[in-house]
């Protein structure tokens, strides 16, 4: 019963002490990493401070070459108002041209078309004149012809011999001209005012102003050079305002101060850097011999507890020799006695480092990331007055830094956050109203003149007026229709003839029928050398006629209706090229202030909404915080924990080893007698010394 309860209790200690030794070893692992994560964090959080204020730095060094820039940026509308002035000649013309020329060309269309009718007209006149004068004169001749022949049938046809001869004879009682030409109307008056007419050539007048008007482009071109140069030379001044826009902008003296000391804390950062890094090697060596020492504890203890447990299990050999479990017991009591010797320091390096990683992640990295640092330094009176941020950055209004952080971190802009508006007014820097004003005023002066655009000739003009007071409308056409209407013999000499030959043929009188057929020859005669003439004259009389009588009366008012709408034309011409170039002056001026109205509208977003945005500083902060408490305080946190992890648990390794310790050394042998079933494999002598 002893040796079981001597084993019992001697499992148990084995087994405490194998646990806490194993917790110890986690620990010590855990404590080495961390130690080692510690040390290559202050690394590049060392490096990073530098750099977080060269960043800080940067952001007041660069907002006034932002500035700058802005302003620099007016070129663009300057250059895309300018690249549009070099296309605005031609397309002054082109509007000028393409809004006039269904007008003009309508005008132009009918005054060729009147010329064409004029030219019609007075050829028809002048046929009708000289046909009048032809059948007039070819009617003298045929008269005395057809009476002589007309007698000597009536003398024939009355002959008592003639037979059958009654109805020639009636017919030849009907052998009288028939139309009296002599009674037609005179155009004599309108031929002597159409006299000449017409002298101009409408169609080459037509074809130059044409030509002259299609040319207007190009003649606008020319006209407005000079104008369109002094244009260019008034867009690619500078407004006055602008200019002023990065040296008004307020705070730049206490940027400059800041900068300035931002730069300085820069420079002599990185000497205390080095500093910290040299120190925090030394911690870092410390920290690895006082691991290290826990660690060789756990190797004592567990190296212990492998010899005394091998030497416990062959006791019952009778060869056995006590060594194992004499160099496991005096492994314990090494492991033991380093426990002792490094317990102060490890005692105090842990209250050390909770010290101050405690303090820093209660009161600072907790408040830092709730914001209540930030309320504090808001708080009057917990500051000293020299680092009001109000006055150092020469703010009329009073600025919370809890406020402006949370502004910076939205990535609002310095003007939002500073509250520039009252100090500074952006609107005066961007009133561009005087540079638009004088703009406006030299496009004004763009002038185009369509004064070589005639329309019509003097000559045509004459040929016209002529025309117009010709009287071919008062003719009296009717009365040549009534002629023309009218056979030129009464009666069909042809019809009459044949007639006469077949009288010829049946007469019983041989003389008879032979001055009957000489009759008949001589009206065959008559009608191919006269007859036929007089009804080609009498057709061509009829197409003159019907001609003249059919557009006279439409050409006295077209006439009238081509001059009035020439001389309108030509009158309004200036004026509604002056209102066409005004309209397109007034367009382009419109989408030109557009350009610099986007312009205006960009800088003053730009201003008061990007440049300057203060969010490098919230992220500096974000960035101190990291490096302070993520990078620095957690790992130097997790080190404290895990070194008191292991000096807590060195107590209990410490008695538990001692405990285990006499377990293990030599004993007198007691071999079992008994050969029960409860009888154990091998009975541990009782433990007579406790010595070393």
């Amino acid at each position: 019963m002893e040796h079981k309860t001597m084993a019992c209790e001697r499992g148990t200690l084995v087994a405490f002490l194998l646990l806490t030794t194993l917790v110890l070893l986690i620990g010590v692992v855990t404590a080495f990493v961390t130690n080692q994560r510690t040390h290559e964090q202050v690394g590049p959080s060392a490096k990073a401070l530098p750099e977080t204020l060269l960043s800080l730095r940067g952001l007041v060094a660069d907002v006034p070459q932002e500035l700058q820039a802005v302003a620099q940026q007016f070129s663009l509308p300057q250059e895309q108002v300018l690249e549009e002035l070099d296309g605005v000649h031609g397309s002054i013309g082109n509007m000028i041209h393409t809004q006039l020329k269904s007008t003009v060309y309508e005008v132009l269309a009918s005054v060729l078309s009147l010329g064409q009718a004029l030219q019609v007209s007075v050829d028809h006149l002048r046929a009708l004149n000289a046909t009048s004068v032809e059948l007039q004169e070819g009617q003298q001749a045929l008269a005395p012809a057809v009476q002589g022949h007309r007698e000597r049938l009536l003398a024939l046809l009355q002959e008592p011999g003639c037979r059958g001869c009654a109805e020639a004879l009636d017919r030849a009682h009907a052998l009288e001209l028939g139309a009296d030409f002599s009674q037609v109307p005179s155009v004599d008056d309108a031929l002597h005012r159409l006299k000449g007419v017409p002298e101009a050539n409408f169609s080459s007048m037509v074809q130059e102003e044409n030509s002259t008007f299609n040319a207007l482009p190009a003649l606008a071109t020319l006209q407005t050079a000079d104008m369109i140069r002094e244009l260019k030379k008034v867009v690619a001044q500078q407004p006055r305002e602008l200019k002023t826009l990065v040296e008004a902008f307020p705070g730049w003296e206490a940027a400059s101060r800041w900068s300035q000391a931002l730069e300085e804390m820069e420079q002599s950062s990185r000497a205390y850097l080095k500093e910290v890094q040299r120190y925090e090697k030394y911690r870092w060596m410390v920290g690895c011999v006082l691991c290290s020492v826990v660690l060789l504890v756990v190797v004592c203890n567990l190296l212990g507890l492998n010899l005394g447990i091998w030497g416990l299990c062959n006791r019952e050999d009778p060869s056995h020799s006590e060594a194992k479990g004499k160099a496991g017991a005096r492994f314990l009591m090494v492991g033991v006695g380093f426990s002792f010797l490094f317990a102060a320091p490890l005692i105090l390096l842990v209250f050390a480092t909770f010290l101050l990683g405690g303090n820093v992640q209660t009161l600072v990295c907790r408040s830092w990331e709730s914001g209540e640092l930030y309320e504090f330094a808001d708080t009057p009176g917990n500051l000293p007055s020299s680092m009001n941020l109000s006055q150092l950055l020469g703010l009329r209004k009073n600025l919370g830094i809890l406020l402006a952080y949370q502004q910076c971190k939205q990535g609002a802009a310095l003007w939002t956050v500073l509250q520039l508006s009252d100090s500074y007014d952006l609107e005066k820097h961007l009133d561009i109203s005087q540079y638009t004003a004088k703009l406006q005023q030299e496009l004004q002066k763009l002038k185009v003149e369509v004064k070589n655009l005639d329309l019509l000739s003097p000559a045509a003009h004459q040929d016209l007026e002529a025309l117009q007071s010709s009287g071919l409308e008062s003719i009296h056409y009717p009365g040549f229709l009534v002629e023309i209407q009218k056979p030129v013999v009464n009666i069909s000499v042809e019809k009459l003839a044949q007639e006469l030959e077949g009288l010829a043929q049946t007469q019983g009188n041989t003389v008879l029928g032979q001055q009957l057929q000489k009759e008949a020859q001589g009206l065959r005669n008559l009608h191919q050398e006269k007859l036929l003439l007089q009804q080609r004259l009498v057709a061509k009389l009829n197409l003159s006629v019907h001609a003249l009588a059919s557009s006279a009366p439409l050409l006295q008012p077209e006439t009238s209706d081509v001059l009035d709408r020439v001389a309108h034309l030509k009158g309004e011409l200036p004026t509604w090229a002056t209102r066409i170039l005004k309209n397109e002056s007034e367009c382009f001026l419109t989408r030109e202030m557009g350009y610099f109205s986007q312009y205006v509208a960009w800088v003053r977003e730009e201003v008061t909404q990007r440049i300057a945005t203060c969010q490098p500083l919230s992220t500096a902060l974000d960035n101190g915080r990291v490096i302070l408490c993520d990078m620095v305080a957690d790992p130097w946190n997790a080190f404290w924990f895990c070194l008191g992890w292991c000096a807590f648990f060195l107590i209990p390794s410490t008695m538990f080893a001692v405990k285990t310790s006499r377990y293990f050394r030599s004993i007198r042998k007691r071999l079992s007698t008994t050969s029960s079933e409860d009888t154990q494999p091998f009975h541990i002598p009782r433990v007579t010394s406790l010595k070393l």
